[in-house]
């Protein structure tokens, strides 16, 4: 397996849909690539924070938007239509 296959195959691969087979030659190839450990754990890093932004039952969404907000927003998209 090249280093471009492992990244084609990781999602499959994390979630366990991968056959045996082609199993064993991702972590044969982990075996004898750093770089692609490297990245595998980048990945599963990645994963791991996205899931945790929207598990965070502490967060709130408040019910307004307070006016500096809009304010800032409609000024910014007054200045992009008129350039």
């Amino acid at each position: 397996m090249t280093c471009r296959e492992l990244t084609d195959f990781i999602a499959d691969y994390l979630s366990g849909e991968t056959p045996p087979d082609s199993r064993r030659e991702f972590e044969c190839h982990l075996k004898i690539c750093p770089n692609c450990v490297t990245y595998l754990r980048g990945y599963q890093e990645t994963m791991r924070l996205g899931r945790s932004a929207f598990d965070d039952e502490a967060a709130t969404v408040p019910d307004t938007v307070p006016d500096e907000l809009v304010e800032a927003v409609l000024s910014a998209r007054s200045k992009s239509n008129a350039g």
